[in-house]
């Protein structure tokens, strides 16, 4: 199944970017009912009978971070493999498709022992280029892969395809979808409240009797899709390679999309232990939000997903951490973009008290109304857009980054040095009672709006639950409040250190102008629509191009308001490629 991202890697910026959700006030509280099966797994309920609809979804707790290398990128094909089906979902014959795939393993088997002796030859300089590339297959290899093509095309005489999206459709759900990100991988769909028995049924199966049909073929496609999102987008690879300088030792250093040559092996053996491990019912938790009756949805989770054994095998702990920076890192990278200045420094987990402090600090930086849009565009003219700052809190660890783009005429270092005087101001000068007050409320003034919508509070009770801890979504209003500008000042010297600072010069390469209308936006926002701006290019299917407008148009008024003009931009380029297949169709 071809998967409407588009919505969903915004939703997910905007969740793990921007100011954390919390409640519209301290006095307020969402009720959760949290109950824990006995295999293991949670639920998360929130009642709300203003609809006849109900989102439910689960979250897996485990994401990139959690891989070993030579299998990156494992968390992400399990997220495309969990829409293959069943035993008995997207097949017409289950038992002659496993006797299929076990020949296709076979014959896998036999190519990587050919793949071993080409990486043999390539570290004595006789293979150019990765050694999957066509042209360096042996003839062994070439005769591999043709009788994996005829195993395959006799497989797809059995496979019902998106059959297991085709019955959820045909009982009025809408909007299934799901994403995988350094710390977790997470399924959701909003279905009709007299379908909520179908959405146990089928989310249950697909964790009790999931089939990696088609597994060989859809590594495939991931590692087009890094082709797509990554290797042929203009800045997106000299992010990546940023990523890997600005983390070390943490397992936040390898791509959610994995390494290409990583991706090329992982083997459908590996695939299993994986989803024995992380799959099982104790690493997961599910959150339902909507119209139903708690007791009828206990019995039917107790039916449902309580039928799925406990995991044999508990997840490895994940211990690396990430060694102290000794000295500044720098990065030059001559790109299709505007010229800009990114600054980076570690931050915290999404767990650690000072996480709130940092939240409101960046608050006080960003924005149209913070503190480097005052000094950088409107006093000093010397970046354009909109400066940013962030914040971004991981499982694990976090990091704060900075930036702006370049005005005309002005250098990469006069705007380094006037993002780090606004830093330095911090340190130094503690921030106003009225300022800081004006932060608080409008961070709660977005929460509320996320609170709203059935879909975002089930979203952040998946997201807070995967990073450490779901009863952040009621207690950190009490704990925003508290932040004072000694917080501020503090936390100012303590993270933002000279040898931990990591930043990043684009420099616009020579004859190449940025799109207008990208270049109007900037930091995390920027980068979302640029990402969702190639993705759009490469879809051809206009239902799904449809779904996604609709499903982005649905939360606009829940987003941040730094994040409105992407959302309002990847719809307008949505339209547009609406309107050109519509067009070729029609010649």
């Amino acid at each position: 199944m071809k998967k409407p991202h588009l919505w969903i890697a915004i939703v997910t910026a905007i969740m793990l970017g921007t100011s954390v959700g919390v409640s519209a006030s301290t006095g307020t509280q969402v009720p959760v009912n949290e109950h824990v099966l006995d295999n293991g797994m949670r639920l998360l309920l929130v009642e709300r009978h203003d609809n006849p609809s109900v989102v439910g979804g689960w979250v897996a707790h485990v994401g990139s971070a959690n891989e070993q290398a030579g299998v990156t990128g494992i968390a992400h094909l399990f997220e495309h493999m969990m829409f293959k089906g069943t035993s008995t979902i997207g097949t017409t014959d289950g038992m002659k498709e496993l006797e299929i795939m076990s020949r296709l393993d076979a014959v896998r088997l036999e190519m990587e022992a050919e793949y071993t002796k080409l990486r043999g030859a390539k570290r004595r300089g006789k293979v150019q280029g990765s050694i999957y590339l066509p042209e360096n297959r042996t003839p062994r290899l070439e005769k591999l892969f043709t009788q994996m093509k005829a195993l395959q095309d006799e497989q797809h005489e059995f496979i019902v395809k998106d059959e297991y999206d085709k019955i959820y459709t045909a009982m009025g759900a809408s909007s299934l979808n799901a994403f995988t990100n350094q710390d977790m991988t997470t399924y959701f769909a909003n279905v009709p409240a007299n379908k909520l028995e179908l959405w146990f049924w089928m989310e249950s199966e697909r964790l009790m009797n999931a089939v990696f049909r088609e597994f060989y073929s859809e590594r495939d496609v991931v590692r087009e899709e890094r082709r797509m999102l990554v290797e042929s987008n203009p800045t997106a690879k000299f992010e990546e390679q940023f990523e890997s300088m600005f983390w070390n030792a943490s397992p936040y250093h390898h791509p959610i999309i994995g390494w290409p040559s990583d991706v090329e092996a992982i083997s459908r053996a590996q695939a299993n232990e994986f989803f024995a491990t992380y799959y099982a019912p104790n690493n997961i938790t599910a959150a339902i939000v909507g119209d139903f009756e708690p007791d009828e949805v206990l019995a039917l989770a107790e039916k449902y997903f309580g039928r799925i054994p406990r995991g044999e095998t508990p997840p490895p702990e994940v211990v690396t951490e990430e060694l102290e920076q000794l000295q500044e890192r720098r990065m030059i990278a001559e790109a299709d973009t505007n010229p800009s200045v990114q600054i980076r420094w570690r931050g915290v987990s999404f767990v650690n008290d000072d996480q709130h402090a940092l939240d409101v600090l960046t608050s006080i930086l960003a924005g149209r109304t913070g503190r480097l849009y005052k000094s950088l565009v409107e006093e000093h003219t010397m970046a354009t857009g909109e400066p940013y700052a962030y914040l971004r809190a991981m499982k694990f660890d976090g990091l704060i980054e900075v930036g702006a783009e370049l005005a005309e005429g002005v250098t990469h270092q006069e705007v380094e040095e006037a993002l780090l005087g606004e830093i330095s101001r911090l340190k130094n000068e503690p921030v106003s009672d009225h300022e800081l007050q004006k932060v608080k409320n409008q961070s709660l003034a977005d929460s509320y709006r996320r609170l709203q919508s059935n879909f975002f509070l089930m979203l952040q009770l998946l997201i807070y639950d995967a990073m450490g801890d779901w009863h952040f979504l009621n207690d950190s209003a009490a704990a925003i409040e508290a932040v004072t500008a000694e917080d501020i000042q503090r936390v100012s010297n303590e993270y933002f250190k000279n040898t931990g600072r990591n930043t990043l010069w684009y420099v616009r390469k020579e004859g190449s102008m940025e799109d207008p209308d990208l270049a109007a936006l900037s930091g995390q926002a920027k980068q979302v629509a640029k990402q969702m701006i190639a993705q759009i290019s490469q879809e051809e299917d206009v239902a799904h191009l449809q779904m996604a407008v609709a499903q982005m148009q649905a939360g606009i008024g829940q987003a941040p308001e730094e994040f409105r003009p992407a959302l309002e931009l990847v719809v307008k380029r949505i339209r547009e490629r609406i309107s050109l297949l519509e067009a070729e169709k029609g010649e």
